[in-house]
């Protein structure tokens, strides 16, 4: 006879999106498909026959703090969706391709924004999701931290943000157990050693510049999904 019985979820996800000029030929793609993610995602979430009672969504856009300043990073609080879908619709229509200087970008500076979310604890079954979009590699921690607004209390060098990523038997500032970080980024070596060197990682090459033309919105679907 078969179950009805179906796991139910609650889910964090941060969106870390590359909001550069070499972002542009892609970065309306990537907003409508923030923007459809709720009915998409409950869609393929029941179709696995796994519920999800909550979903929040929280959005870091980052650029580069040496070359942008005040306009390096959009970090937002957690919207619940869909109560807030109006709310979190109005932050995704206005992130825009800008700025950027050189090639790489503050990506590390993003993620460790992300991990250092208010992540919720009240789900019995939990994930914690980190989904990163760029098509480029990243600055060192700290390059741009001579500019004013740069974030105090950030991770100081990449060692320092591996422990706040944590591994097993050495916790770090996430649930280790619910915790999940998808990359879709260029094969550089500040995303390839976070690949190789961090546990729940899983890392979809895109092709440096192109701005993640590789991936159909299907995939990326999946590719969240598969992690819950």
């Amino acid at each position: 006879m078969a179950s009805n019985f179906r796991l139910t979820y609650g889910v964090d996800l941060v969106f870390c999106i590359d909001s550069t000029m070499s972002m542009d030929p892609i970065l309306d793609t990537v907003k409508n498909n923030a923007l459809n993610f709720y009915q998409d995602f409950q869609r393929v979430m029941e179709a696995k026959r796994k519920r999800v009672e909550q979903l929040r969504v929280r959005i870091v856009a980052f650029r580069d703090y040496y070359y942008d300043g005040e306009h390096a990073m959009l970090v937002t609080d957690f919207f619940d969706l869909p109560s807030q879908s109006e709310d979190f619709e109005a932050c995704v229509k206005c992130i825009e391709a800008n700025g950027g200087g050189d090639d790489p970008e503050d990506g590390l500076e993003a993620l460790a924004y992300a991990m250092k979310s208010d992540w919720s604890t009240t789900a019995q079954k939990r994930r914690h999701v980190i989904v990163v979009w760029s098509d480029e590699g990243t600055h060192d921690l700290g390059f741009g931290n001579s500019v004013p607004n740069y974030p105090k209390g950030m991770a100081r060098d990449f060692n320092e943000l591996t422990r706040w990523w944590g591994s097993k038997g050495n916790p770090g500032v996430m649930d280790e157990s619910a915790k999940r970080l998808i990359l879709f980024t260029p094969s550089k070596d500040s995303w390839t050693k976070i690949r190789d060197n961090w546990n729940n990682v899983i890392q979809y090459e895109s092709n440096a510049g192109d701005g993640l033309r590789d991936y159909d919105y299907e995939q990326i679907l999946n590719a969240i999904s598969n992690t819950i």
